[in-house]
């Protein structure tokens, strides 16, 4: 069975064949179960979607089940397709499993054509509302089905307001439409060199068709790819018989969500037009009007819809995203689906839903995305900031940013990846604009409502969006918009405040969310609803993970930061970077160019109380938490400079030659010093780095200690490949740690154990284990050598392997679970044959992203450790993984 019918009151499918009937379907399918009103129709499931795309076309089969629906939809509606008088017209629209809001097709008012439309105005009684459905119709099936630029209706339409003096499409006349309808038909000739097609089924099986090749657009793939959707899913095909919002004043259309999907506030949330279709409201082609200006306007159909709203929040117990239609009094729901929405507003629905005993803590757990967090975290516009705003719109999505003015999505997309910042300006946005959203910072219409594309598309993915900003005039040819006698051209400086809707000129400067300044101390938590919200939801996140979350830090400052976000330690402190701050870096710089051993041990006692003072620092700011400190690890050339004044200045500073100089930089110069003398190496060779290092730690250790702080201090050793490498620095650091205790009459405990980066090293791990007290997976060099990929030169195809599918994603950003992962788990496995209690756990950059946080719980890791700014989200991460292994 691949056509699935729902009418009548009852569906041949549930909410729960998401899978089959896809979300829209699916939901159609359940809404009538219920008994909410929604108009008949059938579903197509996925999996015919994916057997066309592989070249099998649409079988007898199908295509038999397809007709046997549409008599079934046309004995419940009472319509006929083709009738001349009595037409049966339907809407053809996809719907993917997983919502994927505009990146799809739709055609509505399908089964009109020279015969029908007469019939429609007759049946209706209005003939003017016949002839606006049929150009609708023929500029969407023109333009989805038969590859006429939409661009070329629009030219045609536009001019015939101007020709007409119609303000909008609504004040075109009867006559005026019948005119366009014959310019549409004409230019499909020119661009086609073949007539419209005018048999209804042939529509319809060319819409069908069209709707699952939009699965292959750009702008769908393109979310997918943004979203990390699988491509393997398909889009069901929704046949929905027609009603109309567009019959005059007692009808309308809208769009409508339970909840503010930007704040979370339990209100109803909405906009709606009157005499209108829907594609008007989404594509924000008029400004419509709020949902609650409907009670007056048409206050039956919103009585009724009120209380749909309600009924349809407590039944899938969560924010609903809902498309209506009235038609002459006569409410329809046409889609119900999960709603879009902030960060803010995601966990203070989350919140308030489990306070309304709707759902349990530890669904608003699962509720919440934990990418979405990193919302709660960016700044907005410092208020002390003396600025005029130059024009307002409507606060679709919060936040502040602030960017070069772009007027085209290419534009943004090349500039963005120029390491430009940019902000995408246009009347409205389409779809096809997608890649220019992700692009860019921000995203400011001069149409459009709160439920318009860009307002949805913009908040799914936390990016600031101000729209129906109607002061403003964009001139795209220009390349420039106009507002209150003031021009913005391409390449301008704006800033936009998405939290009130204001736009400013030029790039003006931020403080720290609300969050972060709770978090700092700068604010009271008690003083911020957003605040209690999140810290409320993290609380229960940390009741039910198993996985530690700690930070990579190298500096006392960032180890603060990391303590303010929740981090239970330090899972690695990068000692390098503590030499490239002022001094330091002539210190480390001696020591390098230095002649023997002597000389390098000179200049490491005068790095020794700065790399000193710093560890003290983080283990006071990490007070009874582990504290993870890797021994140096990058190749010494990184120190140096490489010719210029640069050179000249060290070489007078050092009291060497400059060609002295030059000559010891091209003597530590590796063809590839990734795997060249770094890691372990450094200290193998330069044995009296490791001491310096380590008696660093210990000192740091001891002192922090008698001042009554819980030191928990673990030495890393970087790049080992044989478990003799890590036995020669054991030994060092047990050896400079026993002089050190010694020395000061304190005895403490202490760990030593290695970083797990080379596929040596995860084979041998049994080995490796018995001079190992832990195992930190490098999965940042572990995928690169696992690979034999450079992290620096693969971006330059990487992207491209993504796209053609040859890696599902980049590797360094999310872990590859078939190869590195085996690898991760391999050595988990080996590592506690030979300590049952080895702590292992996780300190590349995959360490604060969901996906691969996920893998470590399934691995067995006891912790991650990621950047500060990334543990709330890790937090959150690490509780879903675990609730997922358990529920």
């Amino acid at each position: 069975m691949l056509v699935y019918f729902f009418g009548s009151g009852s569906a041949d499918g549930t909410r729960e064949m998401k899978g089959v009937l896809g979300g829209k379907g699916a939901n159609l399918a359940e809404m009538t179960n219920l008994g909410v009103p929604v108009p008949p129709g059938f579903t197509i499931a996925c999996s015919a979607c994916l057997d066309f795309l592989r070249g099998g076309g649409t079988s007898a089969a199908l295509k038999a089940e397809i007709e046997t629906n549409l008599a079934r939809l046309e004995v419940t509606s009472g319509r006929t397709l083709g009738d001349p008088k009595n037409p049966l017209l339907v809407s053809v629209r996809s719907g993917a499993p997983v919502s994927m809001p505009g990146m799809m097709e739709t055609i509505l008012n399908l089964g009109l054509n020279d015969r029908t439309v007469i019939g429609l105005a007759q049946q209706s009684g209005n003939a003017r509302f016949a002839y606006d459905s049929y150009r609708r119709f023929l500029q969407m099936y023109g333009d989805v089905v038969l590859g006429v630029p939409i661009q070329d209706f629009e030219h045609l339409l536009k001019s015939k307001r101007l020709t007409t003096d119609a303000a909008t499409d609504a004040d075109l006349s009867e006559d005026s439409l019948r005119n366009l309808v014959e310019e549409y038909k004409a230019l499909v000739r020119t661009r086609t060199g073949a007539e419209f097609p005018m048999e209804p089924r042939e529509q319809l099986q060319g819409a069908i068709e069209a709707v699952w090749g939009s699965w292959k657009l750009k702008k769908a793939v393109d979310y997918r790819r943004q979203n990390s959707i699988s491509e393997s899913l398909g889009t069901a095909v929704n046949v929905v018989s027609m009603v109309f919002g567009n019959l005059g004043d007692t009808s309308g259309t809208g769009v409508a969500f339970t909840r503010d999907p930007s704040t979370g506030e339990k209100r109803f949330y909405g906009e709606f037009l009157v005499n209108a279709q829907g594609e008007d409201v989404v594509a924000g082609i008029r400004t419509p009007l709020p949902i609650d200006q409907m009670e007056t306007r048409l206050p039956k159909a919103y009585a009724e819809l009120l209380k749909t709203q309600d009924r349809l929040e407590q039944h899938f117990r969560d924010m609903q995203d809902i498309e209506f239609t009235v038609e002459r009094g006569k409410l329809y729901l046409l889609q119900t689906r999960t709603g879009k929405r902030t960060a803010a507003a995601a966990i203070r629905i989350a919140d308030e839903m489990v306070a309304e005993g709707l759902i349990t803590q530890r669904e608003a757990v699962m509720r919440v995305d934990p990418e979405q967090l990193d919302q709660l975290l960016h700044p907005v516009i410092d208020p002390s900031a003396r600025a005029q705003a130059i024009a307002t719109g409507l606060p679709a999505s919060p936040g502040a940013a602030s960017g070069q003015a772009v007027f085209d999505p290419d534009v943004a997309e090349q500039r963005a990846a120029e390491g430009i910042r940019v902000i995408l300006v246009r009347d409205e946005t389409t779809p096809e604009d997608f890649h220019g959203i992700v692009a860019s910072r921000a995203v400011l219409t001069s149409r459009g409502g709160m439920t318009s594309h860009a307002a949805v598309v913009a908040r799914g993915m936390g990016k600031c969006a101000i729209v129906g900003c109607k002061e403003m005039e964009v001139d795209l040819e220009h390349r420039s918009f106009h507002v209150n006698g003031i021009t913005v051209n391409e390449g301008d400086w704006i800033t936009l405040d998405g939290a009130t809707g204001r736009v400013f000129s030029g790039d003006l400067p931020t403080i720290p969310s609300d969050v972060v300044r709770v978090l700092s101390g700068q604010r009271r938590g008690s003083d911020s609803r957003v605040y209690v919200t999140y810290a409320r939801l993290l609380s229960w996140a940390d009741e039910v993970r198993t996985l530690q979350v700690r930070a990579n830090a190298d500096t006392p400052h960032d180890a603060r930061v990391a303590r303010h976000f929740g981090a239970e330690g330090i899972g690695l402190c990068r000692t390098e970077h503590m030499f490239f701050e002022g001094d330091r870096i002539t210190g480390m710089r001696e020591m390098i160019v230095a002649r023997d051993e002597g000389g390098r041990r000179r200049a490491l006692a005068k790095l020794l109380p700065m790399q000193r003072g710093d560890f003290e620092g983080i283990f006071e700011a990490m007070d009874g938490c582990p504290v993870t400190i890797r021994l140096l690890d990058p190749p010494l050339h990184e120190f140096l400079p490489h010719g210029g004044e640069d050179t000249k200045r060290l070489a007078r500073t050092l009291g060497i030659s400059r060609d002295e100089l030059n000559r010891i930089v091209e003597s530590l110069r590796e063809t590839n010093p990734m795997l060249g003398l770094r890691g372990c190496r450094l200290g193998i060779v330069y044995p009296e780095i490791t001491e310096m290092q380590a008696r660093a730690i210990f000192e740091a250790a001891v002192r922090a200690r008698r001042r009554g702080i819980d030191v928990q201090p673990e030495s890393m050793v970087p790049l080992v490949s044989t478990v003799k490498e890590l036995a020669h620095q054991r030994a060092i650091l047990e050896h400079v740690a026993d002089q050190v205790m010694g020395a000061m009459g304190e005895e403490m405990p202490y760990s030593i154990g290695t970083m797990i980066e080379l596929p040596r090293a995860a084979l041998t791990a049994d080995e490796i284990a018995t001079a190992a007290d832990f195992f930190s997976f490098g999965t940042n060099d572990l995928t690169q050598t696992t690979f034999g990929l450079s992290r620096d030169d693969a971006g330059r195809f990487l992207p491209m392997y993504v796209e053609a599918g040859i890696f599902p994603e980049d590797p360094f950003r999310v872990l590859d679970t078939v190869g590195v992962g085996k690898l991760v788990k391999y050595a988990v496995t080996e590592g506690r044959k030979v300590r049952p209690n080895m702590k292992t756990g996780i300190c590349g950059e995959h360490g604060g992203e969901p996906r691969s946080i996920h893998f470590c719980q399934t691995a067995g890791l006891n912790y991650v450790s990621c950047s500060p700014y990334r543990v709330p989200i890790a937090r959150l991460a690490a509780a879903q993984a675990a609730l997922s292994l358990t529920d």
